[in-house]
C-alpha cells in the first residue's frame, strides 16, 4: 500500500454497491461486486454511514464529522485511529481513494 498521509482522499462507492445487515453490535457489509461479506464492528459503519453521501473525505474530515456526536479523544490520536480504519476498508475493497 502507498504512503498515505493526513491530505489522502478516500471515496465510498454508490450507496447500492454495499448492503449492509446490523446483528447488535456488529454489522455485516455485503459487496455486490466482489461478492464477499464482511463482519465489521464500530467505528467502522459510522464511518460508512458519513461516507454515504459520495463525496471524498480526508481522515481530518472524517474526524470533523463523527466528533459531532461522538468524544473521540485527542485530535492527532482520533485522526491517526481514523485513518488506520480508512486504509483498512480500502483493502477490504469497501472504499477507494480517491
Amino acid at each position: 500500500m502507498p504512503d498515505l498521509d493526513a491530505t489522502t482522499a478516500y471515496r465510498r462507492d454508490a450507496a447500492d454497491a454495499v448492503t449492509a445487515c446490523i446483528l447488535d453490535d456488529l454489522t455485516l457489509f455485503y459487496h455486490h461486486r466482489s461478492g464477499q461479506t464482511h463482519m465489521v464492528i464500530s467505528p467502522v459503519p459510522e464511518i460508512m454511514e458519513r461516507m454515504a453521501d459520495g463525496a471524498s473525505v480526508t481522515a481530518q474530515v472524517m474526524h470533523d464529522r463523527l466528533a459531532r456526536d461522538y468524544d473521540l479523544g485527542p485530535q492527532e490520536e482520533a485522526i491517526a485511529e481514523i485513518t488506520a480504519h480508512l486504509d483498512a476498508l480500502v483493502a477490504l475493497g469497501l472504499v477507494r481513494l480517491a
